[in-house]
């Protein structure tokens, strides 16, 4: 049986791997791929006949891996489903079938420098305030350590975006995603825009185009700024950069919406090509829901876990942990279908350019046009 894991999860994984297959009388061979590469060269494996048994993986390659028949549904016995994260059961549930049996979480938070920044700020405006004031007094040199580079970030703008009143996509009858209800383009979509554009280079400052993923974690960790939204991957470069630090919710715009961030989860797939596919299932609803290799995956890398059991006990333990959690309280999963890859390229474009100055009525309904033409 193979298994297919990135960097992260390999090491971890092959003394359960090495577990399972003795005791069923088979050899386990964990296979480290590229995070960068593992969705598109499962697929291409996949039509190939060659794919792995079980893939570890991210719950918003679902749409795209079974629209290629390329995942099978898990088996999972309800007593096992009611032991994980309600979020994190609906976002590897795919047209109201379980397809990935979650093991970890993760969502964006605050998180402020507490000598420069005692005090969460409890509103966008709030964290300008203090951030602006830092700025003027030479404490620091952004106000918000928040990436959106040249081309836009949507996902780390969803907060600000739906605090707005916007939204990606309707919700059907089944509580899933509803591709033909979208929210880009719509009236409340626009003024979502011309909210964030108040705090764009034109007008606060607060999101500036300048600021990507190669340099916004150095912002923070150096004190330049006091501010930073981000998830709990850039926690242990913040830890060894010696910051005292404190961990809350995004805040949302005064008198907006309730900031509702995008929730990713990692999880454990069957391919539908399986050659061992009854051991295939075996595994990934007996082994990955074992609280043992739930906490050794924790340990190999802090997010928060899908276990409730093992969520509850590292909560306690580390309060990072927790705060994160809380933080994604009112989050819901990232969008799992395959329209939502439409989506990325033209609504980040156009936050990009909003927030360097240009239209927002006419960059959102830009951005509109390119996805309902791509999504067809």
């Amino acid at each position: 049986m193979v298994i297919w894991a990135d960097p992260e999860r390999t090491a971890v994984l092959e003394p359960f791997a090495e577990e399972f297959g003795e005791a069923n009388g088979i050899k386990v061979d964990v296979r480290e791929v590229a995070v960068d590469t593992i969705q598109a060269d499962f697929v291409t494996a996949h039509e190939g006949g060659s794919g792995p048994d079980v893939l570890v993986g991210a719950h918003d390659w679902i749409g795209n891996l079974v629209q290629n028949g390329a995942i099978d549904p898990v088996q999972l016995p309800q007593e096992k489903v009611d032991a994980l994260n309600d979020v994190a059961v609906e976002a590897t549930t795919y047209d109201g079938r379980l397809y990935g049996v979650p093991y970890a979480m993760e969502n964006l938070a605050l998180i402020r420098n507490t000598a420069l920044a005692p005090e969460a700020p409890e509103t966008v405006e709030d964290l300008v305030e203090t951030g602006s004031r830092l700025k003027d007094e030479g404490e620091v040199q952004e106000i918000l350590g928040l990436q959106v580079s040249q081309t836009g970030d949507p996902y780390h703008m969803q907060p600000f975006y739906t605090s707005a009143g916007g939204y990606l996509f309707g919700t059907g009858d089944n509580g899933a995603p509803d591709p033909s209800d979208l929210g880009v383009g719509k009236p409340a979509s626009v003024e979502a825009f011309e909210r964030i554009a108040e705090f764009g280079e034109e007008g606060e400052g607060a999101f500036k185009r300048s600021i990507d993923g190669d340099n916004v974690g150095s912002l923070f960790t150096q004190g330049k700024t006091a501010y930073f939204v981000t998830g709990p991957w850039s926690l242990a470069a913040v830890q060894e950069a010696g910051v005292e630090y404190g961990i809350s919710p995004v805040p949302g715009f005064e008198g907006g919406e309730e900031p509702v961030p995008f929730v990713g989860v990692q999880a454990f797939f069957v391919a539908s090509g399986s050659k061992n596919k009854v051991l295939a299932q075996e595994f990934v609803t007996n082994y990955v829901t074992d609280p043992e290799l739930a906490t050794a995956l924790y340990e190999a890398d802090p997010r928060p876990p899908a276990l409730n059991e093992v969520a509850e006990k590292v909560g306690e333990e580390d309060a990072d942990v927790g705060a994160f959690t809380d933080a994604g309280a009112n989050g819901r999963p990232m969008p799992a279908i395959p329209e939502m890859d439409a989506v990325w390229d033209p609504f980040g474009k156009a936050q990009a350019a909003v927030i360097g100055g240009a239209d927002p009525k006419e960059a959102v309904e830009s951005a509109a046009e390119a996805i309902r033409e791509e999504i067809g």
